[in-house]
């Protein structure tokens, strides 16, 4: 089993409350998580990260317990060795593409010195072809530039996982569609499990070994999530 999850956790946005429970097991490489906004895939994306804590639940990935609150079990994000791409991509607007890349091999917050000579940073600069933009910072990049660094960033360190928030929302029809292709060959190639949260079908289509409907925090069949989605 690559991934297991069940789940918990009450929300309080001001007056509103919001329930959360997430239950699915999975053997898929690529699971994806489709729900319209405010379904609760980012809250769930983040537990599994380690980013925000359960109310109770067990989170498993490839059979190591992350998290268990049965067991108060509750793993580092560090120590999860997952990798997360935040939907605004989170890049450092100070450091420069180069940088922004070597953070992910840091454990501290001090800043990878420019010029920073790393082989592993080297590798991924050449895998996204951003050599020519290693020296630019992120105001200066177009958005597909944007989203190779966030990716380079997470991957470098050798994660044992992918977990992406909405990765192609604030990309162009033609740009999503050429960086869905880039992130398949790139999955084949490094045969990690990826978990991707969205709304957007065309991802679904094209990028999921199997998918988990989401509405309201709970998991639903396709055609509740898609009539959700509808009234989103």
């Amino acid at each position: 089993m690559v991934w297991d999850i069940d789940i918990s956790k009450h929300l309080q946005h001001g007056q509103r409350g919001f329930d959360l429970h997430v239950r699915c097991a999975s053997a898929a490489r690529r699971l994806v998580l489709f729900g319209p906004s405010g379904a609760g895939k980012t809250q769930t994306l983040k537990m599994i990260a380690g980013l925000v804590r359960p109310d109770r639940g067990s989170v498993k990935l490839l059979g190591q317990a992350l998290y268990c609150s049965a067991t108060h079990q509750d793993l580092s994000p560090q120590a999860r060795r997952v990798a997360y791409v935040f939907q605004d991509y989170a890049l450092f607007p100070h450091l420069t593409v180069r940088q922004n890349i070597a953070f992910g091999l840091h454990t501290g917050w001090r800043n990878p010195p420019r010029m920073a000579a790393h082989a592993a940073v080297d590798h991924w600069l050449a895998a996204f072809h951003m050599h020519q933009e290693q020296q630019l910072f992120p105001h200066q990049l177009s958005g597909g530039q944007r989203q190779r660094t966030a990716l380079a960033r997470a991957l470098v360190a050798e994660p044992r996982a992918l977990l992406l928030d909405e990765p192609f929302a604030a990309l162009d029809k033609t740009l999503r569609q050429r960086l869905r292709d880039q992130l398949a060959e790139l999955l084949a190639d490094i045969g990690i499990p990826m978990l991707l949260i969205t709304h957007d079908e065309e991802d679904v289509a094209q990028l999921a070994d199997e998918v988990v409907y989401l509405a309201a925090g709970r998991v639903v069949s396709r055609a509740q999530a898609h009539a959700a989605s509808l009234e989103a």
